[in-house]
């Protein structure tokens, strides 16, 4: 071999040597963007990718991954891993640690819109993790998250969820589970599930392949995240909607109950001691209803009513502003309520949440104030959690429930709050 040919053959090899060096950084630079990414993946095993610097030129690379991706990668990964420790202790000692709650209303639950879009489509901007922590700075341990999917779910026979919608309903479970606080998930407006006999083979159909759905997705997460089966089932439209139901509707719901409950007990994880919550007929506080409630032989069930009491005073738009200690059948009201959900149940070792409560704003700051605070007190005193119903309304003729300013993270209320925080004391 002459001269010229060994020059050229060594320019090569260093032009060589220089390129796969190159290929190697470029592969270090995207495994880098696999394990920086957003810190809040519980047991994923994108962040065990572990990033060491190159010690001797290769020509491997690594193909190319966007940070959305990873974002994305992350968040489903979750249901995939380990499951968290979760505590094998009865929903009656649970709920002990559920202080007080409040709901994110006419949020995820909201019906118009497509896709993320539901999210703001009812008039609240899409919420953030500032919000649940202003919540919890406020004093609530407890965040229920009423979520309505039937407008993300595809064709029958499987009812596959929009991946992006329970990728979303996860990140916002996750804002309360990093506050170590309590959520409640649920199923909240859907429309197919109308108790009557003739409806009920197709609406259990649906129940059970979505809630298996939520279940394999949450598997891991522990005893902090309860879920509430259904919202408040009942016949809509007809004269049996709130009376507290007839004997058709209220065995159905029982129906309903009973396959979401088998569902989740058979689904994987931590769900064999997932904590759930149940509704009578309709959520009522109509003892009508209780009679007929069917309710398992598991330690693990949490009986949910929804009672805006009094009626005139907290939802009725065109009742009474005024509510007083000092006038008797006003606070009974509220005592025979307490007193009631103690008898049905309570006393027999089940639990309850109030799942919903709250008192519409008539410009009756003194009287809600100290209504939430006789309220919470009563119900604190039977061991009864209270879930303000909170959603977003704050001025009109509709029902104003308000309490968070979800965009400058304040409460427009804070004397309201303040009560309902004395009265849990």
């Amino acid at each position: 071999m002459n001269k010229g040919k060994l020059k050229f053959l060594s320019i090569i090899l260093v032009i060589l040597f220089v390129l796969s060096a190159c290929g190697k950084n470029n592969a270090n630079t995207n495994e880098e963007v696999i394990s920086t990414g957003n810190g809040n993946s519980k047991n994923s095993a994108v962040t065990n990718v572990v990033t060491e610097p190159a010690t001797e030129p290769t020509t491997e690379t690594t193909p190319s991954i966007t940070a959305e991706a990873t974002l994305t990668n992350e968040v489903e990964t979750q249901a995939t891993g380990s499951p968290s420790p979760i505590r094998d202790i009865p929903s009656i000692e649970l709920v002990k640690e559920i202080h007080i709650g409040w709901n994110l209303g006419n949020t995820m639950d909201a019906t118009g819109g497509a896709g993320l879009s539901s999210e703001t489509s009812w008039g609240n901007p899409k919420t953030d993790k500032a919000m649940i922590d202003t919540i919890k700075q406020g004093g609530f341990n407890t965040l229920r998250i009423p979520t309505t999917w039937e407008k993300h779910l595809g064709a029958a026979p499987d009812y596959t969820i929009e991946t992006a919608w329970l990728n979303r309903v996860q990140e916002i479970v996750d804002y309360g589970i990093d506050n170590d606080m309590f959520v409640i998930l649920n199923l909240h407006h859907e429309e197919w599930h109308f108790p009557s006999y003739d409806n009920e083979a197709a609406a259990t159909d649906i129940l059970t392949k979505v809630w298996k759905q939520i279940a394999d997705h949450f598997q891991n997460y522990d005893e902090h995240l309860i879920f509430e089966g259904l919202n408040e089932p009942r016949q809509k439209g007809t004269a049996n909607e709130w009376n507290g139901g007839d004997k058709e509707g209220q065995e159905v719901v029982n129906h309903f109950n009973e396959a979401f409950i088998n569902t989740i007990r058979n689904s994987g994880g931590n769900n064999p001691l997932r904590h759930l919550m149940i509704p009578p007929y309709a959520a009522t506080s109509s003892t009508t209803a209780w009679d007929n409630f069917s309710l398992p032989k598991d330690d693990k069930i949490i009986v949910s009513v929804h009672a805006y009491t009094p009626y005139d005073f907290a939802l009725n738009t065109a009742g009474t502003s005024e509510w007083s200690l000092d006038n008797k059948p006003d606070t009974d009201a509220i005592t025979n309520l307490m007193d009631s959900i103690d008898r049905y149940f309570i006393s027999k070792g089940y639990p309850v949440i109030l799942g919903e409560f709250g008192a519409v704003n008539k410009e009756n700051l003194e009287q809600r104030t100290a209504w939430a605070n006789f309220y919470v007190k009563s119900a604190k005193e039977k061991g009864i959690p209270c879930i303000w119903w909170d959603n977003g309304a704050v001025s009109g003729s509709g029902e104003l429930f308000g309490l968070l300013n979800r965009r400058t993270h304040s409460f427009h209320y804070p004397e309201i709050v303040e009560a309902l925080m004395n009265g849990i004391e």
